[in-house]
């Protein structure tokens, strides 16, 4: 008698930890699911911007002494941001970074290609030149969204995959913590406005 209740309790903890580890298993998943869902989110909008630089591009070519190597710089700092590619499912903090980095080259090049405009008041007044700058500073905010919204999607799957018993399940299907975008560095300082 003694032995079919030790085998009833041990049958019923069994149970409970696979019950358990399926739950977890499958929170994990849902949770991975959406992260790569948010990851998609802020690919999107980074393409869109990329695709709006090279609208902006070809426009400012128009402009036939404008300056050849602010021109390339964006080029190639466009060319280089869409060549990372990260899977999001095996995402890293230092690809991660290099991604950052990329697009952070490729937002200062941006940054010196319209202060350069400021020197062409013919191609500043252009309409198409005005629409796309317009666009490209929604652009900038629906980046800043989604990232928002990528990292709030990886805080939550990294609680789920710390906490306890969470982290035990974790570990043993494989679940690692995502990494989230950080600001960068110097954000913390304000910046120095001289009139």
């Amino acid at each position: 008698m003694k032995s079919f209740g030790t085998l009833g309790i041990v049958i019923a903890i069994l149970a409970v930890l696979l019950i358990a580890g399926c739950g977890s298993y499958n929170g994990f998943v849902d949770g991975e699911e959406n992260v790569e869902l948010k990851w998609a989110d802020v690919q999107t909008e980074y393409q869109r911007r990329s695709d709006l630089i090279g609208n902006l591009v070809n426009t400012v070519k128009g402009a036939a002494d404008f300056e050849r190597s602010t021109l390339e710089s964006v080029t190639n700092a466009r060319a280089k941001a869409t060549s990372i590619n990260i899977d999001p499912s095996n995402m890293t903090a230092a690809q991660l970074q290099e991604f950052e980095a990329a697009q952070s080259e490729l937002s200062t090049g941006l940054s010196r290609l319209l202060v350069s405009v400021e020197n062409y008041p013919q191609l500043r007044a252009t309409e198409g030149f005005r629409d796309l700058q317009v666009q490209l500073e929604g652009t900038e905010n629906r980046i800043s969204t989604a990232r928002k919204r990528f990292n709030e999607e990886a805080t939550k799957f990294n609680k789920s995959v710390r906490r306890f018993p969470g982290t035990v399940f974790a570990s043993v299907f494989g679940f690692d913590e995502k990494p989230q975008f950080e600001a960068q560095a110097g954000a913390a300082n304000a910046p120095e406005v001289k009139f």
